[in-house]
């Protein structure tokens, strides 16, 4: 099978799934060489505004058509499947993430559904187009769960203070999608597969499809990525730690950097 030899490529991997895993894992090694905020696990830190936090969630779901859709450049049935496995992995992630919060907790919460929802575009970036509804569907439903613990269990392991979690939402989102992709994409699963010669147009057989196969070079990818952008992340923070410095004084954090830095605060008290 031509699937073992130069045929064999990383689906829809330049893409979305780049971006999420790229500043998933910088945004780890960043956390990692500040260090915590000051009061950080004594002292409650909720979100800024959750309001604010539901409406840029709904923006976000928003544009990200024009992001997974938008890239099949055509109004065709790659577009329409692109659209629809956006629209139901996002649904199932935010569902399934307020799900586990209410078991977990007793209460669903509104900054739980927004984050579970990215965590639904996040993984559905690379497969959007590249399965079909059933692959979609477990996309999200498995990214709901994953990307929870990457924000709650795994943060605690790694002791990393990521305000914003970046890493849990889009570096294990990310990377989730990655490797799923090579798995929902196999034709004998409901997805189209891939061209196998670009020169004829013809496409991979469901008999030709290798899962494993796929999955092994779907990981190569995400392992080049994890590698790169984290050894260049720590040069880069290291080279501006040695210039400028990554972290204001502890004076300036206890006052506030909207005061410290910028000379402003965002409401009138």
């Amino acid at each position: 099978s031509d699937l073992a030899g130069a045929a064999i490529k990383a689906i829809d991997f330049a893409g979305g799934t780049v971006v999420h895993m790229s500043s998933g894992w910088s945004a780890l090694i960043l956390c990692l060489l500040v260090g915590k905020r000051l009061g950080f696990g004594k002292t409650p830190m909720p979100p800024h505004s959750l309001v604010l936090c539901m409406i840029g969630t709904g923006m976000l779901w928003v544009g990200w058509y024009g992001f997974n859709a938008g890239s099949a450049a055509a109004a065709d049935g790659v577009a329409a499947n692109a659209f629809t496995t956006t629209t139901l992995a996002t649904g199932v992630a935010a569902s399934v993430w307020a799900l586990l919060e209410y078991i977990t907790r007793k209460k669903a919460s509104v900054l739980g559904l927004c984050s579970g929802a990215v965590a639904g575009l996040v993984a559905i970036t690379p497969a959007a187009g590249n399965v079909g509804i059933g692959g979609g569907l477990i996309i999200g439903f498995i990214a709901g769960f994953a990307c929870l613990w990457g924000v709650n269990g795994l943060k605690k392991m790694l002791g990393a203070d990521d305000s914003l979690d970046v890493f849990g939402v889009h570096g294990i989102g990310g990377i989730l999608g990655a490797l799923l992709t090579g798995v929902f994409n196999s034709p004998s699963l409901g997805g189209p597969g891939f061209v196998a010669d670009w020169v004829t147009a013809t496409g991979i057989t469901a008999a030709d499809y290798s899962i494993a196969g796929q999955v092994l070079v779907q990981a190569k990818a995400v392992l080049i990525t994890v590698v790169w952008s984290g050894v260049v992340s720590f040069i880069a923070y290291k080279i501006v730690d040695l210039t400028i410095g990554l972290r204001v004084s502890e004076e300036d954090e206890r006052e506030g950097l909207d005061i410290s830095s910028h000379g402003e605060t965002a409401y009138n008290r």
